[in-house]
């Protein structure tokens, strides 16, 4: 069994708990000089829609637009000077989200999945249920689910050390 990380996976939705998660990600790439895999999934249309002809349409050209968006916006997430002194791969696909995670992960032989969460309670999360905690339950590597609120261990500042770090 290998203790090294060479391959982390962001996946991002591109909110603020995601943008907290990514700090970790990042920390963990420095750390282990992993390449880091940005991912975010568009989501399937789950319903079809009448169109102008009364047909039943999927709106396909409406969820290609967002991928291409996705892939615009996963250039901006990093700062240039990260991106260009590490290895990082950026991707963005259709479907459900906790499948093309869990896909893209076995495809790309991930090692660590560093993933934000809403930390949702009550209804919303019954009903909308959490990425995060399905991936940790049905991930086939290990996932740190990071939430934003509560103690962190990752500083802002990357030139500065925690006091308890050896000088």
């Amino acid at each position: 069994m290998s203790n090294s990380i060479h391959r982390i996976l962001f996946p991002t939705d591109f909110s603020e708990p995601a943008k907290h998660a990514q700090k970790y990600a990042m920390a963990f790439a420095d750390r282990f000089g992993a390449e880091l895999h940005l991912l975010h999934v568009v989501p399937e249309n789950p319903m079809p829609f009448p169109d102008n002809a009364s047909s039943w349409t999927l709106a396909t050209t409406d969820q290609q637009w967002q991928v291409e968006a996705a892939e615009k916006h996963l250039l901006q997430v990093l700062e240039p000077d990260w991106s260009q002194s590490h290895r990082t791969v950026r991707a963005a696909v259709i479907g459900i989200a906790v499948e093309e995670i869990m896909k893209y992960a076995t495809q790309h032989q991930i090692d660590l999945i560093v993933i934000g969460t809403h930390g949702r309670t009550g209804l919303s999360h019954l009903l909308l249920g959490s990425v995060a905690e399905k991936l940790v339950r049905l991930a086939t590597c290990p996932v740190l689910s990071v939430h934003p609120q509560g103690h962190q261990f990752v500083i802002d500042d990357t030139t500065r050390r925690p006091a308890s770090a050896p000088t």
